[in-house]
């Protein structure tokens, strides 16, 4: 029988026996593993301190409930992120992210919809914050960080810093893997959900307990982990996102050092770069298009001393197979891995690119527990079936999402008594066995009968050499009930027509698939993450609020 995993537990295990080794890295600090939970629990001594915590059992509980606290962080990449994230665990609260790019209603709207016990902040967002607090039904604990903006504490607020020096680094001994872990989908293709986790299930299925066998103890792991040479790991992408933050925890209870860049605000290609250098990183993130064109622009232009790096992941966004090329043409000796996964699922597809191989766009291997679905989500397709179904992931999943009993229902359906998660990505089997991901349907476009995956024509597109950068969306149209619409960036000096966008599409796409319209603008937007903002590009197609042209 497996040993169930609780992250605090795990994590300050690993800390007491590498006590010494460098935990994270930012600007000037560096944190010992021995400091980090230390600074932790005191941060767990706090929430506790305030009645926050864990009060009613998991086994009493439906998927969609939380029996615990639940902690808003809202902030930017730094270690307070981390300090708050595990000693939230350690308090037995549920962390939880904030997306920092949101106007006052969204953040009010999120904290509500969690019912947030507690906000931990960085001073320069207390203005939006001070605007969405009224609209709460309670008054949370607020945590201001300092971060060298004018703003004073807001009313009632507790300075971060302070609070922790005076809190004594202690956490409940009944810790739990039944406690939750909770992260927030970004709301891209609709609301955000809180999806939940149990901490077990998560180490099981992307933390790292995938890596070690069933029935491994917490000794047992530490010393793994004692045994093995240290990493060092640059999530790269904003902490408030998945593929960042579980980058980051998992390079933790791993005993990696994480490397934080030293600009947080924005990407900065000199500045990750220079760490990545500076700090000699072997394992970054790249998220998507957004990320990759400019850091491979300036990694071309530009003399870094990149021996260290060992891999990329590329992931939770769309990242063609031009720009893996450029990354293994400046970077050979670099494994290119493509992840496609979700706050749902975790790792669903995989694939690995080195040099002297020709990345293909969107075929991917299944990873454990993941297969494609039947139209109806009632059987599980085989590879002789060339019908487009539903990504599915079996296994460790999550519970639910919080407080929408209706939408976990749809989202994890039980099929031949078994329970699955079904994001909502389309996806087809081949042959071979491999996956060809098609994309969200909820991006899906309907014209004249015919489904067309939104990002299979945003590759298309993005394959002329003078398209920086896009995004593809429907808009209604009389004959065909919708059109396709494509947003597209042109790269700096760059002048494609639309004929010439179109014709290098068309070696890649059918032409019922070919965009009807081309719609330029100065900057594709997307998420801090890279993702698209696809209802930005909606209006901005429908010539509505937000139309921008370049």
């Amino acid at each position: 029988m497996a040993v169930e995993q609780n992250l605090w537990t795990l994590f300050s295990a690993v800390a007491a026996a590498v006590p010494n080794r460098e935990a994270v890295v930012f600007r000037a600090r560096r944190l010992t593993f021995a400091a980090l939970a230390d600074r932790a629990a005191r941060f767990a001594s706090v929430l506790r301190a305030h009645g926050l915590g864990h009060h009613r059992p998991r086994a009493g509980l439906a998927g969609w409930e939380a029996g615990q606290d639940l902690v808003a962080l809202y902030l930017l990449n730094g270690p307070e992120y981390l300090e708050a994230q595990l000693g939230g665990l350690a308090a037995r609260t549920a962390p939880f992210n904030v997306n920092y790019r949101y106007v006052a209603h969204e953040v009010a709207d999120l904290l509500a919809d969690a019912d947030a016990a507690a906000v931990v902040y960085h001073a320069r967002f207390a203005p939006v914050l001070a605007e969405a607090l009224p609209r709460l039904g309670r008054a949370p604990l607020l945590l201001q960080v300092a971060d060298g903006s004018p703003h004073p504490r807001l009313p009632g607020a507790v300075d971060y810093e302070a609070a922790l020096a005076a809190a004594a680094p202690e956490v409940p001994e009944d810790q739990s893997a039944d406690d939750l872990f909770v992260l927030y989908t970004g709301g891209t293709t609709g609301m955000p959900k809180g999806v939940l986790w149990r901490q077990h299930d998560l180490w099981t299925a992307v933390l790292g307990g995938h890596l070690h066998p069933d029935g491994a103890t917490t000794d047992e792991i530490v010393e793994r982990v004692v045994a093995r040479r240290p990493g060092r790991v640059l999530p790269n992408a904003p902490l408030m996102h998945g593929a960042a933050l579980w980058t980051a925890v998992g390079a933790l209870l791993s005993g990696d050092t994480v490397v934080i860049n030293g600009v947080v605000d924005r990407l900065d290609p000199v500045d990750v770069w220079t760490t990545v250098e500076r700090e000699r990183v072997q394992h970054t993130v790249f998220v998507g298009e957004a990320f990759a064109r400019p850091l491979l622009d300036e990694l071309e232009a530009g003399t870094y001393d990149m021996g260290s790096l060992r891999s990329i992941v590329v992931g939770g966004a769309f990242t063609s197979p031009e720009a893996k090329q450029r990354i293994l043409a400046q970077l050979p000796d670099v494994r290119v891995v493509d992840l496609a996964a979700s706050s749902e699922t975790g790792r669903m597809l995989h694939t690995v690119a080195v040099a002297g191989t020709k990345p293909e766009h969107g075929v991917f291997t299944l990873s454990p527990g993941a297969a494609v679905l039947d139209e109806h989500r009632q059987r599980r397709l085989g590879p002789d079936e060339r019908a487009v179904g539903w990504l599915a992931k079996s296994g460790p999943i999550p519970l639910g999402y919080l407080g929408d009993r209706e939408k976990t229902a749809s989202t994890f359906p039980v099929v031949d008594g078994e329970r699955w998660v079904v994001p909502g990505d389309r996806a087809r089997l081949r042959s071979d066995g491999s996956v060809e991901l098609l994309g969200r349907d909820s991006v899906t476009i309907n014209s004249a009968g015919e489904k067309i995956f939104a990002e299979e024509v945003e590759a298309a597109v993005l394959a002329h050499p003078g398209v920086r950068d896009a995004v593809v969306v429907g808009r209604p149209n009389d004959r065909w009930g919708q059109e396709v619409v494509a947003v597209v960036e042109v790269e700096p000096g760059a002048a494609p027509s639309d004929d010439d966008v179109l014709a290098v599409a068309s070696t890649r796409i059918a032409r019922y698939k070919l965009p009807k319209a081309i719609v330029r603008v100065g900057q594709v937007r997307r998420g801090p993450a890279g993702k698209a903002d696809y209802a930005w590009a909606h209006q901005v197609a429908t010539g509505g609020p937000g139309h921008v042209d370049g």
